[in-house]
């Protein structure tokens, strides 16, 4: 009897992060967030912004449909972000999109053509802060950058809750 009450301890200790009101991030977010800090200010293969997104989500378990490569990539199930939340370790493909915001008294402009992001955290809805490689910033190792959703002028953002990669 003693091992059972054990055993429930010990799992309910560990599932206890997955559904605390502190840490509501499904698994498979969680898994890439913690990549992400180990990987954080370092190159993740080749340097590409694609294989941050690529090793987070086989690290963690999860989906990553290279079907369609030559178009878009699949990281888990697109949704859009006015009807669900955007959550830390979403991922983001950005197709065509020009971002333009005042920085001091200059108006900066952005061009993201194609390039993939890690959400790594949400300050609102519409402001979040993004996990990349590959950027005028860091170079082709992981960093930290913001944007403003309402900045987008033009080109489109695919969000994606990333899901279990299917069973071999």
């Amino acid at each position: 009897m003693m091992k059972y009450r054990i055993l429930i301890i010990l799992l309910c200790w560990f599932l206890l992060p997955v559904v605390s009101a502190q840490n509501p991030l499904p698994l498979i977010n969680q898994r890439i967030m913690n990549y992400l800090e180990n990987v954080m200010g370092s190159q993740v293969g080749r340097g590409e912004c694609w294989d941050l997104a690529d090793e987070a989500l086989v690290t963690a378990g999860a989906r990553f449909d290279k079907t369609s490569e030559k178009t878009l990539y699949i990281f888990g199930r697109e949704y859009n972000p006015r009807d669900e939340n955007i959550l830390p370790g979403d991922i983001i493909q950005f197709k065509k999109v020009v971002v333009k915001y005042q920085q001091g008294n200059r108006i900066m402009t952005e061009t993201l053509a194609h390039h993939t992001a890690i959400v790594y955290e949400v300050l609102n809805s519409r402001k979040i802060k993004l996990a990349h490689q590959n950027t005028s910033r860091t170079g082709r190792k992981v960093g930290i950058s913001g944007i403003d959703l309402d900045t987008v002028q033009k080109g489109r953002l695919y969000f994606y809750r990333p899901i279990p990669a299917a069973p071999n």
